[in-house]
């Protein structure tokens, strides 16, 4: 762990736009919001659109013909506010194994600067599970460690949001097996874990504090995210006072998010 934590919050890459159909606000409310904390870095990681075959729909995510405006506006804003903050364009996307070929065939067209690794769904989505329901299905647990450590080994990755996602409520002893197997494999990566803000200020079943004491005992490196769906999330300084906490009750790796890029 850092001898000197990071105590305010000044960079963030996880930051959400109106175009994932579940966000709030436009992209400038978000900048003047970080802004407005005094943060130097501000990174936007909408849920990417995603080629799916057979017409499939997944409304949680922006449409494949949105793309080009995201990152146009992006642009024009990261050179207007060049001055005061600086501005990264990514994405938020699963790795789906089936769909990543042209997948990322799509995305290689344009700017983007990072990905970020949020394995809402198992499998290809159209045939998996979603990853936040309470189960005690251990091979749920597998699969999801399983994709998120083969989405990882990618190399396409800047690193995972919100590793312990997956709801598991089975036993404990199954619990860590599984996810001591995530933070080992990932660490040999050297790919981050998120300590995702969303989750603390919402109160959902993440930051999972069972997660986090294995993450600690096994060295992984950790940036918090905050996960933002409204501009006035952006800059969270109580809650990433307590994801500060938890960096220091168990022990993490703290890394510092404006060292990603």
């Amino acid at each position: 762990m850092q001898e000197v934590l990071q105590e305010k919050q000044i960079a963030t890459f996880h930051a959400h736009t109106t175009r994932c159909h579940h966000a709030e606000g436009t992209e400038r409310e978000y900048i003047e919001s970080a802004l407005k904390g005094g943060m130097k870095v501000l990174g936007f990681s909408d849920h990417a659109p995603y080629m799916f075959p057979d017409g499939y729909y997944s409304n949680f995510r922006m449409e494949p013909d949105k793309l080009d405006g995201y990152v146009t506006t992006l642009e024009k804003l990261k050179e207007e506010y060049k001055d005061r903050i600086t501005i990264h364009i990514g994405l938020e996307m699963e790795y789906y194994p089936d769909l990543l070929k042209k997948q990322m065939e799509f995305l290689k067209g344009y700017p983007l600067e990072y990905l970020i690794l949020g394995q809402h769904f198992t499998k290809n989505e159209y045939d998996g599970a979603g990853s936040g329901a309470p189960t005690t299905d251990e091979s749920r647990l597998k699969d999801y460690v399983d994709q998120v450590i083969e989405g990882a080994s990618t190399g396409a990755f800047l690193y995972v949001a919100h590793p312990d996602l997956l709801n598991y409520v089975g036993d404990a002893a199954v619990y860590d097996k599984y996810m001591r197997r995530l933070c080992r494999e990932t660490k040999k990566l050297n790919i981050p874990l998120e300590i995702n803000l969303l989750g603390i200020w919402n109160g959902r079943h993440y930051p999972n504090p069972a997660f986090w004491q294995i993450a600690g005992q096994e060295g992984c490196p950790v940036v918090t995210g905050s996960d933002a769906h409204q501009p006035d999330k952006v800059y969270q300084p109580d809650t990433y006072a307590r994801a500060m906490d938890i960096v220091r009750k168990y022990g993490l790796n703290y890394i510092g998010e404006e060292e990603l890029l």
